[in-house]
């Protein structure tokens, strides 16, 4: 089974790329921010942990769920609270990854997709096959993100919250530097959408013809091969970049 690490930076138009992937596609989908929000729901060990560091001001009025965008404010602003958020929630979420990675690999599919704003952050990038980045220019980025619908609706993002959110993360250009596709989205949606068509054909050829991707899968000790082979090759080009810098 191919794993395919999706990433991209906010407002980059990821979630649309990961979209066409899973509709147009039927190519499964884990969803990193899906999961990020289960794993704080009221109730889980994760949440507790968040309320009882940032307190209850995190918390939707008359609510015990968390305001993403007051705890944005917070954890963009703050290395510190980023951090700290981070190394409670990513453990939870990369448990969730793995389990549903497991469940697909069970079911013989010949290839999945791990949408993951800091797939390249977390270096989880040397644990996939092939790496795709989202492109956007910085400005139509920014724009972009201050068009969005805000989450709550009475609470849009201010232009320092949003240059915030973008300053956050790992700069595009540096993503596109350990991608092995990229994906320009500053043009239209069907330009886009032809750009995934032809990955998909890409990828489909590098997951293996049908004999060899189901021999995989039946004879799991080979399948393990070729995983820790293709690990082993993406930490080595790691690592051989990081020593170029």
């Amino acid at each position: 089974m191919l794993v395919v690490g999706l990433t991209g930076g906010i407002a980059s138009g990821k979630s649309t790329v990961s979209g066409l992937l899973k509709t147009k596609h039927h190519i499964p989908i884990i969803d990193a921010d899906v999961i990020a929000r289960e794993v704080l729901e009221p109730g889980t060990s994760c949440h507790k942990a968040v309320v009882a560091h940032f307190g209850s001001s995190i918390l939707l009025p008359s609510s015990d769920r968390i305001d993403r965008t007051a705890l944005g404010s917070l954890i963009f602003k703050s290395p510190t609270d980023r951090a700290f958020l981070n190394s409670v929630t990513h453990p939870a979420v990369r448990r969730e990854m793995l389990r549903q990675l497991i469940k697909y690999w069970l079911k013989g599919k010949r290839m999945v997709v791990l949408d993951v704003p800091l797939l390249i952050e977390a270096k989880l990038d040397r644990f996939v096959g092939e790496v795709v980045v989202v492109y956007v220019d910085e400005d139509v980025q920014l724009e972009r993100l201050m068009k969005r619908e805000p989450i709550p609706p009475n609470k849009p993002l201010t232009l320092e919250q949003a240059k915030d959110r973008i300053q956050s993360q790992l700069p595009l250009k540096e993503k596109i530097s350990k991608a092995d596709h990229i994906l320009d989205n500053s043009t239209t949606p069907s330009s886009l959408s032809t750009s995934v068509d032809a990955l998909v054909v890409t990828l489909l050829e590098k997951s293996g013809k049908f004999p060899s991707w189901r021999l995989c899968w039946i004879f799991p000790p080979l399948g393990l091969w070729l995983a820790c082979w293709r690990v082993g090759r993406k930490w080595m080009n790691a690592r051989n970049r990081e020593a170029k810098l």
